[in-house]
């Protein structure tokens, strides 16, 4: 069973007000510094360059996470620094940042969609362009669908078990919603090397390169690594509940993570009937 709520109460009391000051901490300039030798690495890399300022990024960007989440867990569960005022202000800055992904992934679609609708002259005003070779929408991209919409049910089976106090299916249901998300990241990559198109460019050669490919993978691609994001929030979740941290009215971090699991999913929707289905000739 999942302990009962107590220690945020007891831990507020001892505080003049409701509110969480945070304490000075190194991690955000850590976190900036890391990412941008992630960046510098990542375009270091593509342009042919050796891969181990990318690999140094990327573990530097690992272990910031691991110590900032280290430290919110703290606060959390340890000090109760997270009270019910401290919790609705993270529920505001948390519906906010799903907002601004929303917008992220709209300007993608925008460039898909302006491309589809008004094909220009380069690709002879047609969509999708000729030479292109588009997957099956009912085959790996179905399953992938399907693969989400399951991982949708268990997450909130999950959800639910923890707010009754059913430790064993809340970690049943995280466990068989990460298991799904690495499934369905295990699916892409195999439908990515079996593209009949590419991202990089060659001259005169029909699906490598250009508008169709650019948009497919960075919708797409970037969809991907949001799974892999939301993948590794949940296996945070999975330890911390295993432990104990979430109780029936205090678990904004594992409600957190279902959220953006969830904003994962309907994503992916729009993707699966735009980019996939749409672009195969549905409509016809």
């Amino acid at each position: 069973m999942v302990a009962p709520a107590d220690s945020s109460n007891t831990h507020a009391a001892e505080h003049k007000h409701p509110w969480h000051l945070v304490d000075p901490s190194a991690w955000p300039i850590l976190g900036a510094f890391s990412g941008g030798v992630l960046a510098v690495g990542a375009v270091i890399y593509m342009h042919g360059g050796g891969g181990w300022l990318l690999v140094l990024g990327l573990l530097a960007v690992l272990g910031v996470m691991a110590g900032w989440f280290a430290d919110v867990i703290k606060e959390a569960t340890h000090q109760g620094y997270h009270t019910r005022p401290v919790q609705i202000s993270m529920r505001y800055g948390m519906v906010l940042f799903i907002a601004s992904e929303v917008m992220f992934f709209v300007a993608w679609f925008w460039a898909y969609f302006n491309a589809a609708f008004f094909p220009p002259e380069q690709i002879k005003g047609i969509w999708p362009p000729p030479g292109i070779e588009t997957f099956n929408p009912w085959e790996l991209p179905f399953l992938n669908t399907l693969i989400l919409l399951t991982s949708g049910v268990t997450i909130t089976w999950a959800h639910h078990a923890l707010l009754e106090g059913n430790k064993k299916h809340l970690l049943q249901g995280l466990g068989l919603t990460i298991l799904l998300g690495l499934v369905f990241t295990g699916v892409q990559a195999y439908e990515y090397s079996h593209a009949a198109f590419s991202f990089a460019f060659e001259e005169g050669v029909a699906g490598k390169g250009g508008i169709y490919p650019t948009t497919f993978y960075m919708a797409t691609g970037f969809h991907g690594f949001h799974v892999i994001v939301g993948t590794t929030f949940l296996i945070v979740c999975y330890f911390r509940a295993s432990k104990g941290h979430f109780k029936t009215d205090h678990h904004f971090g594992f409600e957190a993570a279902a959220w953006y699991w969830h904003f994962v999913d309907v994503v992916w929707l729009f993707l699966f009937v735009a980019v996939y289905w749409w672009a195969a000739g549905a409509p016809g």
